[in-house]
Order: structure tokens, then sequence, then C-alpha cells
């Protein structure tokens, strides 16, 4: 027992230390190539939205991974935290001059609301689970497309002015600041690499604290067995309200750093299509695996754009390499299954 208790706080230890190191050493090389060689365009602008993407798919995995419920609607939070960082980011321009301090600001901003609404939603969602809970999260993330579509936002020397469903605001020497279906126009890009590394370093404490805490434990319970869970006085609903409020904090920050990323953001960008490519990024990386999550999506984010000079070809070789990928997958499971059939007979054989 005590054997087993070390090889579970080794692998603990080992898979965090993983982690950390495979993020701070891509910083350190990227940084030495951007500074030594001259990266293309592409590939550094590629960056930013690459980390956007990795902590959107980390949060997803604490509410699929490891609460084990499917959501449909990750975008949504996101969404909710990218205009939320565009608005906050736009009207403190003037009182904050320092970037830095207005992008912590804006992150938080995001983070906040995407977690209040991450609450407000849990309530009535968690109470479903399987399809039913996908369907609801999933008309939740369209919902709040369609709100933000029809929102006209900007400011003057009178103050904020709103509009809702049609333009009606008449802005004398203001700013527009949301405008329908456009979205954000003349945003101030003011996220960068940097800030996008902190950003998951800070995601992974997180939920590594998480998981490995007794609530995280709590939550893990609930998925692999809820009777048993909750047999023992585990409260099943706060688990999952915990995990899924986090990972709305989580979404809603990736969504402000990817906003003030650009200098225009369309809310069609937050369509259902990125929370099922979200879903894509952590299924081929394993759920409840973080390091998987975070390789898969690099890999899988940054392979289509560097194919696009192969226009033609370019969705055919993603197909075949998301093909080898499964195949690969498949295989290792096997060989693990296989692997435990034989250590158990093994062990019979043994003990007999």
């Amino acid at each position: 027992m005590k054997k087993k208790f070390k090889d579970l706080l080794h692998h603990k230890y080992r898979s965090r230390t993983i982690s950390f190191a495979l993020i701070i050493g891509a910083y350190v090389i990227i940084e030495i190539l951007m500074h030594s060689i001259r990266l293309s365009r592409l590939f550094t602008g590629m960056l930013v939205p690459c980390c956007c993407y990795i902590i959107l798919a980390l949060s997803l995995n604490l509410v699929v991974g490891f609460s084990g419920e499917l959501s449909l609607g990750h975008a949504g939070f996101m969404a909710i935290g990218a205009f939320t960082a565009i608005i906050v980011s736009g009207l403190s321009t003037k009182m904050i001059p320092d970037t830095t301090i207005r992008l912590v600001l804006s992150i938080l901003s995001g983070s906040v609301l995407s977690g209040i609404m991450g609450l407000l939603i849990s309530v009535p969602v968690l109470k479903l689970s399987g399809d039913y809970l996908a369907i609801v999260t999933l008309a939740f993330g369209q919902i709040i497309k369609s709100l933000i579509t029809n929102i006209y936002l900007g400011f003057d020397s009178d103050g904020i002015q709103f509009s809702f469903v049609t333009n009606e605001l008449n802005l004398e020497q203001g700013k527009m600041l949301l405008s329908g279906p456009m979205g954000a126009t003349d945003t101030a890009k003011i996220s960068n690499f940097s800030s996008g590394i902190l950003l998951i370093v800070l995601t992974l404490y997180i939920i590594y604290s998480l998981i490995d805490s007794k609530y995280g434990r709590a939550i893990m319970a609930a998925r692999d067995d809820r009777i048993a869970a909750e047999s023992i006085g585990i409260n099943i609903l706060r688990s999952k309200t915990l995990a899924f409020v986090v990972s709305a904090i989580l979404a809603g920050a990736a969504g402000a750093l990817y906003a003030l990323n650009y200098s225009t953001l369309q809310p069609a960008k937050f369509d259902f299509n990125t929370s099922i490519l979200a879903l894509v990024y952590v299924v081929f990386g394993g759920l409840g695996n973080i390091n998987g999550t975070i390789l898969a999506t690099t890999v899988l984010y940054i392979l289509p754009e560097l194919l696009r000079s192969l226009q033609d070809y370019r969705m055919l070789i993603y197909a075949i390499v998301l093909i080898i990928v499964m195949q690969l997958g498949s295989s290792v499971r096997l060989k693990r299954y296989i692997e435990q059939i034989k250590n158990r007979f093994t062990k019979k054989g043994v003990t007999q």
C-alpha cells in the first residue's frame, strides 16, 4: 500500500513537471528563434491564438475529462470573456495608458463575468447529464453568440451609449466598441506571446491545484461512480459545479487574451464549430490528460495553418494525419490493455 502511494505521488509530480517544462521550454526556444533568426509572420501570428486554444482545451478537459460531463458551450464562455475584455480595454484606454495593467484588468473582467455566467448556467444545466447536458450547453453557446451579434455599444463625451438589434447610436467624437454583426472594430492589440505563456502557466497551476486537492478527488469520484460517491457523503452537484465554474473562468480568460490580439473580431468566430474544435483537441489529447491536451492542441492548430500553402491538398493531408493519430492512439490503448491482462494473469499465477 505504501509503495502504491509513492508511485501515485511520483506520477503526480512527474506529470506536473512535464507540463510546466513543455510550456517553459517551448517559450524559451521560440524566444531564442525570434531574436536570432527572423521567423515568418505567419508563424509569429499563430503564437497568441495557439496559447488561447491551449487554455480553452485545458478548461474544457476539466469538465469533459475530469468531471465526466459533455459540454458543447465553451465557445459561449470564450465569447463572453472576449467581448467583455474589448469593452473594458476600450473604456479604460485614457484612464489606464499602461497596456500591461489594462491587459490584466481586461482578462480579469472577462474571466469574472464568464465565471458568473458559468455559475448561473450550472444550476439548471448540471441537473442534466449525457446528451441532454450537451444539447443545453450547445444552446447556451448559440444564445450568447446571437445576443452579442445584436449589441451596439459605444461611448462619447456624453458617456456610454447602448442599442440592441438596430444601430440607433448617435456618437459625436466618440468610438464604437461593438457594432452588431460586425463585432469589435479598431481594437487596441495589447496581448502578446509572453502574456499567453504566463496565462497557460497560471491555468496549469489552477487545474493541478484543483485536481490534486480534496475537491478534485471528489470531482473524479463523482465521475467514476456517482452512487458510490454519494454513499460516502460527496455532494455531486457542488463538485460538478466547481469544475464547471472554474472551467468557465479559464475559457473566459482565453477569450479575453484572444480578442485583444486582433484589431477586429466578429461574434461569428465563437460559433458551434469553435466548441467542437476544442472538444477535438481534448479527445485527441486524451480525456483527463493535461500533457496530451497541450500537445494535441498545438499540433492540430498549427498543422492546418502550415499546410495553407498546399491549398488544394491541405484538408486531405490534415485528414490523413488525424486518421494516423487515431490509429496510433488505438494501438497504444490496445497494447496497454493487453499488458494489463497479462499482469492480471501473472499476479493470479503468483498468488496461486
